[in-house]
């Protein structure tokens, strides 16, 4: 008897497939990829241009208002007593802000809204460089925005204060600085925003957090001590990124510097917060 013994030729592992460079993702292309969908957004347009007109047309309105009350012979408001042209140009940063901040949430919490993270992870599996993407392409862009809109804005009001006592120049000390400190100032608010949409993962959440943290809680620090509220306020995002464009600092406020570096702080530590969500928690 002959026994026919069956080979079976070894099971064979395909080869590895090259990787198509052109599929990797890389620290560029998740950046694109956040200006390519940034600019997709109907929002995004309406935004930016509520944030630009704020700066430009609230700063004309208010060396308008101050002339035409120079113009008219009677007592001048108070609150126009100590105004100059630096200071009535830049009256709308305070309504750019909430523009500028609010896309900036949106800019993070509209993809969890309508579920476009997952997709969004999906291609960037390391999570954290869709993050920085984002606060980094928004930030640059409302630095941009808000710059742009504080230099109109000087240059409109100059124009039309041209003729008062208080007329100035962007040539003047310290004017073209402090242009800048306002549209740094904007640019580190829309990467705050980025950072709260991140965190709190809900558009109403988001605005709630950055309206309050900049606009409800420096009122509220009249309900503290005087001692408190004098070793306090200073350090409060909003007077801290108030002090980085101040043309003259007073008693009780930090330099521009020193503000610029407290706002930073603040910056770093909701960017901090996002991460840690955005590790730690499903999308």
């Amino acid at each position: 008897m002959s026994i026919v013994a069956e080979t079976r030729p070894a099971a064979t592992t395909p080869p590895a497939r090259p990787t198509d460079p052109r599929l990797k993702v890389t620290g560029l292309r998740v950046v694109r990829s956040e200006w390519a969908k940034l600019w997709s957004l109907r929002s995004t347009w309406i935004t930016l241009g509520l944030g630009l007109l704020f700066l430009c047309a609230f700063g004309t309105i208010a060396a308008l208002r101050y002339k035409s009350a120079i113009n008219s012979g009677q007592p001048m408001d108070p609150d126009f007593a100590d105004a100059s042209t630096y200071s009535l140009a830049l009256f709308g940063v305070p309504f750019s802000l909430i523009a500028l901040g609010v896309l900036g949430v949106l800019t993070a919490s509209g993809e969890y809204t309508s579920g476009m993270i997952r997709s969004t992870l999906a291609a960037v599996p390391r999570r954290l460089p869709v993050l920085w993407s984002k606060a980094a392409v928004y930030g640059i862009l409302a630095f941009a925005v808000g710059t742009a809109g504080a230099f109109v804005g000087f240059l409109a009001s100059s124009g039309v204060l041209s003729s008062t006592g208080i007329a100035m120049s962007v040539s003047d000390s310290g004017v073209a600085g402090g242009l800048l400190g306002a549209g740094l100032y904007l640019g580190l608010v829309g990467v705050i925003g980025v950072a709260l949409g991140t965190l709190l993962r809900s558009t109403a959440g988001g605005i709630s957090a950055l309206v309050g943290t900049f606009m409800l809680v420096p009122g509220l620090m009249s309900l503290l001590p005087k001692s408190w509220r004098a070793d306090l306020t200073p350090y409060l995002p909003s007077n801290a990124g108030e002090s980085i464009f101040a043309l003259h600092h007073v008693d009780g406020t930090l330099s521009a510097g020193a503000g610029l570096l407290v706002l930073l702080g603040w910056t770093v530590l909701a960017l901090g917060g996002a991460a840690y969500r955005l590790m730690r928690s499903d999308a």
